[in-house]
């Protein structure tokens, strides 16, 4: 069986948008101001993670724990994170095409799988990765490896990885022996092997991969 891995944030799901909602809505239910709201665009921007909101309250005299606001927060942003219906429809066919489907993906345990079950793409995939199942980022081969093991298998030649970060996901899948589809989003860096295919969408990926490697 053929392995197709992907990342989630900003190649299955819109992260940055869902992110400004979650942010303008957990602000909103505690009463925070501008000056809370700013620091936690900015402090949350790239990722997000549970000691994100022990600095918090490090800097502002918050009340409620920080236990309480990572929850609040992982809710917002699964309320908020979108998945096209293009995206779960191509998914669908390269699954009944016969490909296993993974998701190898920074970021922590649970907010990922909340993103993933809300969207509906928990139906779609095998396997799910997330760097903090074993504190391990990509583009470290352990995170792919550990993807492939959740989809009952291992990596093998022919496998593929698609994802919009040219080092974590395409210089990472290189290095875990993947094939590499990036989803453009900006000018392809300087030293970085070139890609083994450019999108500009995920569903383009997955087309792509159907025309030329289904059975």
């Amino acid at each position: 069986m053929k392995l197709a891995l992907f990342d989630l944030d900003g190649t299955l799901v819109d992260r940055n948008g869902a992110f400004a909602t979650a942010i303008a809505e957990l602000s909103q239910d505690h009463g925070y101001g501008p000056e809370i709201e700013s620091w936690l665009l900015t402090g949350l921007a790239d990722r997000a993670e549970r000691r994100d909101f022990d600095r918090l309250r490090a800097t502002f005299p918050i009340e409620e724990s920080a236990d309480h606001l990572w929850r609040v927060y992982v809710g917002r942003m699964a309320a908020a994170v979108t998945c096209r219906p293009g995206v779960l429809d191509s998914l669908a066919r390269l699954k009944r095409a016969g490909w296993s489907i993974g998701v190898a993906t920074n970021g922590a345990s649970d907010i990922q799988r909340a993103k993933i079950d809300a969207t509906g793409l928990a139906e779609l995939i095998d396997g799910i990765a997330a760097s903090g199942d074993i504190d391990v980022r990509k583009p470290d081969a352990r995170l792919f490896e550990l993807a492939a093991a959740r989809c009952g298998t291992q990596l093998s030649h022919g496998d593929w990885m698609t994802g919009d970060n040219p080092e974590t996901d395409i210089a990472g899948g290189y290095n875990a022996g993947l094939r590499a589809i990036w989803v453009r989003g900006g000018t392809w860096p300087d030293g970085l092997a070139a890609p083994h295919h450019t999108v500009d969408n995920v569903t383009d990926a997955i087309n792509y991969l159907l025309a030329q490697f289904s059975e």
